[in-house]
């Protein structure tokens, strides 16, 4: 049995360096499964991704899946990657069996609860309102800033990933406060502003819209006291007053802290995020 890649199209390319291409998983020749990959956008060239990888059922479990990742790392390499990211679904036993057979490693997940019908009570002295239009302006720049810097953790440059901040934000926010579905409030105890909370409807994955926490905070000096689940509550008050059912979220595994906190509150993974340096 030879296992190889054979190019079933083109090099697509698209804005800022991404690009991908497709090919046949072929064994002595014969077609026997896909895989695609690609180069993230922004990423300078650093960041390759194994988007796809099938193998048909009738020739499963013989080695072919492990050879055609390996193979196709190897484009990536020639590509001048430097890293390898890819995803598996929750549930997709056999993906996790191969990627960890492989060496990836898990960097974040997403994750989703189904909303109970009731919405939750915030802590007693806790309430919670809309930003204004004065606070917006001030927290839009530190939040485009903080998410141009979690990019560059993962290999981007500073100069793409503040790009690709600024495009995000004008995607999911072109109206600022205006901006259909987005809800933007502060949680406040006696007065002070103790964090911050970002919630609008979201395809978290493929056919799957969900109410979405973009983005959320407690301020550095209320740390430690329950309030970022108390944030988390005024989420799913918000999602449930929009009518949504199902609340997603981001979180990088490295986050313990975030990671236990939604786990504690009912989270459950959808999907897997992971990495392998080249």
């Amino acid at each position: 049995m030879t296992t190889t890649l054979r190019p079933s199209g083109p090099i697509q390319s698209g804005a800022d360096g991404a690009q991908s291409r497709r090919y046949d998983v072929c064994d002595n020749g014969r077609p026997v499964g896909a895989v695609e990959i690609g180069i993230e956008p922004g990423s300078d060239g650093g960041a390759g991704v194994l988007r796809s990888l099938r193998i048909d059922e009738p020739v499963r479990r013989r080695g072919r899946g492990t050879t055609a990742a390996l193979a196709a790392e190897e484009v990536l390499r020639g590509w001048g990657c430097t890293q390898v990211r890819t995803d598996v679904a929750a549930g997709n036993v056999a993906g996790g069996r191969l990627t960890a057979a492989l060496g990836y490693t898990e960097r974040s997940r997403n994750m989703v609860k189904q909303l109970p019908s009731d919405p939750p009570e915030l802590p007693e002295g806790l309430t919670a309102r809309p930003m204004t239009p004065e606070e917006f302006t001030a927290w839009e720049d530190g939040a485009i800033a903080g998410y141009a810097e979690s990019l560059v953790t993962r290999g981007t440059s500073r100069e793409s990933a503040l790009r690709a901040a600024r495009a995000s934000h004008a995607r999911h926010l072109p109206r600022g406060l205006a901006t259909e579905g987005a809800q933007l409030h502060h949680l406040l105890h006696e007065g002070d502003k103790a964090g911050f909370l970002w919630v609008a409807r979201f395809e978290m994955h493929p056919g799957q819209v969900v109410g979405y926490v973009f983005d959320v905070a407690v301020d550095e000096r209320f740390r430690g006291r329950g309030y970022g689940r108390a944030l988390m509550l005024q989420a799913e008050r918000l999602a449930l007053a929009a009518g949504d059912t199902r609340l997603g979220l981001h979180v990088v595994t490295a986050n313990t802290p975030a990671l236990r906190l939604y786990e504690s509150l009912g989270y459950e993974p959808t999907q897997y995020n992971l990495a392998k340096p080249l």
